[in-house]
């Protein structure tokens, strides 16, 4: 049997249901629905050549051209998602909800599948459902501050207090600076950062508060979602305010384990703003394996470029926060107790 489904019904009812994403590998890789499966009907090469006979020839040469492609996979196509979905039962998707997605429903349902869901307006109407989403107005808790204040630990102990929290790091395999990538894996697309972003949230309460990091709008070469990014913006910055020594100490426990050669290069990318004396001093220092010098060194470009961020925003709505340290959990308690009469 096979339903059609709209996204937001997809969310609602069948979100617990295997997922399978028949478009190519490059299209899944671009960006997908947090979850799915990849079956790809055409690999990226065949994809290709059925929209260019499409384009030089007729729709019915690209639908042959397409079943030839096709043809050979389908017992493999029904192996593969008896694997997925042992229940036989399952949701499907491609581009646009079109012959793709179709047809694959249609082999799954007379191959045995009892139930196969299909989402009408496919990948697309995700995408339209995931910017949608962020026209959400939502009760934001915004933490800033300078670099190396901990505050990824604090949003993890916030959250283990009970409260709701997205690591927009964390689903950006990047921490924003020049430092941000090492030691983490690659970075998704923008496309699917976003996606990632919403499944995040789409899993809390938007009647209660949210508390992010204060991000730029770009972490490494992923984006905020604009409207998010806006009502970041928006929504009061808690600042904390530590002692840079303390913050040094921070980043030694961090990065002090890194590579050399990769610090090296970070300092590299940010060179020019450093100045050449405090390159050629911070380098010295880290041949030297005197991890905190450098953390200092750069701390001070760090504090200068985040105060001139600063003082772009409305200052009526940053509340300064002042901390002894970077304990983690005894910031957050400080913080949570500090904030009730701001947010």
């Amino acid at each position: 049997m096979i339903t059609k489904i709209k996204i937001d019904q997809y969310f609602s009812t069948h979100s617990g249901l295997p997922l399978i994403d028949v478009r190519s590998p490059g299209e899944f890789q671009k960006g997908h629905i947090p979850g799915a499966f990849n079956v790809p009907l055409f690999s990226d090469d065949e994809r290709a050549q059925v929209g260019t006979m499409y384009v030089r020839q007729s729709r019915e040469k690209a639908i042959e051209l397409g079943y030839r492609f096709v043809t050979p996979k389908l017992i493999d196509f029904i192996t593969q998602s008896e694997q997925i979905a042992p229940s036989k039962e399952v949701v499907v998707h491609c581009w646009r909800g079109g012959m793709r997605s179709a047809a694959f429903a249609q082999h799954l349902s007379d191959n045995g599948f009892q139930q196969v869901y299909l989402i009408e307006g496919g990948y697309k109407a995700f995408r339209n459902f995931v910017l949608k989403t962020f026209d959400f107005p939502f009760k934001l808790n915004v933490l800033g501050g300078f670099t190396g204040s901990g505050k990824t630990r604090i949003l993890e102990s916030i959250r283990e207090m009970g409260h709701q929290v997205v690591d927009l790091e964390q689903l950006a395999n990047h921490k924003g600076s020049a430092f941000g990538g090492i030691g983490l894996p690659k970075q998704p697309s923008v496309e699917q950062f976003e996606n990632d972003v919403f499944e995040d949230f789409r899993k809390l309460d938007f009647s209660k508060p949210i508390w992010l990091e204060d991000e730029s709008h770009n972490i490494g070469h992923v984006k905020i979602p604009i409207n998010l990014f806006r009502q970041m913006r928006e929504h009061p910055l808690l600042f904390l305010d530590i002692p840079r020594e303390k913050r040094a100490e921070h980043l030694v426990e961090e990065y002090g384990k890194c590579n050399n050669e990769e610090l090296a290069s970070a300092i590299g990318r940010i060179q020019k703003r450093l100045g050449g004396l405090a390159v050629k001093n911070a380098l010295q220092y880290l041949e030297e394996g005197n991890y905190f010098e450098v953390a200092r060194i750069t701390l001070f470009y760090y504090d200068k470029s985040y105060l001139k961020g600063m003082r772009m925003r409305e200052q009526s709505k940053v509340v300064t926060i002042t901390l002894e340290d970077t304990d983690a959990a005894k910031n957050a308690e400080l913080i949570l107790n500090q904030t009730e009469s701001y947010v």
